[in-house]
């Protein structure tokens, strides 16, 4: 581990992940059944489950890992092995610019949805966020051998994904404030968003 790896594990991580559970939470609809699409060892999942012990998630991920926090299936990383309408919500946080074609999963997660779609990612609209995006996915995601195509959609493709899905927003949050002082006004900037996407 790198010294941008160990600040970013010392100085970030923990902070990050807390308040991606408090957005996260409160998007998810009481008692809700939610899928976790590329959660990793589950983490976030298991500390939204802990502030909301009314909702149960499972996950999905490409990678195998021996330990989780919650329980996980893999997959191929295209087609998510359940039903139609098997959850009330799909959660992808910081997935869909791993992917080469992100509608590709987006349909999935779509399809597997009966309520919501609920969506952590980057907005991507200049060069500078672009070398800040691949700076972040570097130290964040490199070591753990997760695909990196550097993937970032601009706001306004984000929006017109969701109405090619026939989606609606519900919620779309930017101001996340993931990162501490002084590392906000370079990592938080506009890179970030939050969404619930309703099905009806």
């Amino acid at each position: 581990m790198n010294l941008l790896e160990q600040l970013h594990r010392a100085y970030v991580y923990n902070r990050r992940a807390s308040v991606l559970r408090d957005h996260l939470a409160e998007l998810l609809p009481q008692n809700a059944s939610v899928l976790d699409v590329g959660c990793g060892d589950g983490l976030l999942s298991y500390l939204i489950m802990q502030k909301r012990p009314d909702v149960k998630i499972k996950g999905v991920d490409i990678l195998g890992r021996s330990q989780t926090q919650i329980p996980v299936e893999q997959f191929d990383g295209e087609v998510i092995p359940y039903g139609d309408g098997t959850f009330e919500v799909t959660m992808l946080v910081d997935v869909l610019h791993h992917t080469i074609d992100p509608m590709v999963l987006l349909h999935e997660a779509v399809r597997v949805a009966r309520k919501a779609v609920v969506i952590k990612d980057h907005t991507c609209n200049g060069l500078f966020d672009k070398l800040t995006l691949r700076l972040m996915d570097q130290v964040g995601n490199a070591r753990h051998g997760v695909a990196l195509p550097y993937n970032y959609w601009s706001q306004q493709r984000w929006f017109e994904a969701v109405d090619t899905l026939g989606l609606k927003i519900a919620t779309w949050k930017k101001d996340l404030r993931l990162y501490p002082r002084p590392a906000r006004w370079l990592f938080d900037r506009s890179l970030h968003f939050i969404s619930r996407l309703d099905l009806d």
